[in-house]
């Protein structure tokens, strides 16, 4: 099953974290724009050493491990993520763009309603739960 375009991944940064860290997680974001994943991993995982629950750096090392072709801990750490802070609605979004590659279309739509609850201004869940919708329907009129 196809979506009939991209279905996307948010990489916006979160609000809450402190600015001195700020041109960390800009570093490692640059890294990872630039496909330099193990570097990318190697910062971020230094800072989960000293900061395990930092939820801005979870984030970016969710994009590295899919980027690595580890899409399942990229999936561990997103679920982790929704459990320790289900008021974020990023890690959402994110799990449900994983859940959608692997044709698990129900569970990317309660990860994408829970994104929603969280902001229900959330333009990227918004649009990628109206993708979710219309893949869910071609699937019944096909059935």
């Amino acid at each position: 099953m196809r979506l009939p375009r991209p279905f996307a991944l948010t990489c916006a940064l979160l609000t809450f974290c402190a600015l001195a860290r700020a041109d960390l997680y800009t570093d490692v974001d640059k890294l990872i724009q630039s496909g330099q994943w193990q570097n990318a991993r190697e910062q971020a995982q230094a800072r989960l050493k000293t900061a395990p629950t930092d939820p801005q750096m979870r984030l970016l090392l969710s994009r590295i491990q899919d980027a690595q072709g580890q899409p399942e801990a990229a999936m561990d750490t997103l679920q982790a993520l929704t459990q320790n802070f289900p008021e974020l609605p990023e890690p959402h979004n994110n799990l449900a763009a994983l859940l959608v590659r692997q044709n698990r279309l129900s569970e990317a739509q309660a990860a994408l309603e829970a994104a929603i609850q969280a902001r229900p201004d959330y333009a990227l869940a918004l649009e990628n739960l109206g993708d979710v919708h219309a893949a869910l329907a071609a699937l019944a009129y096909a059935r």
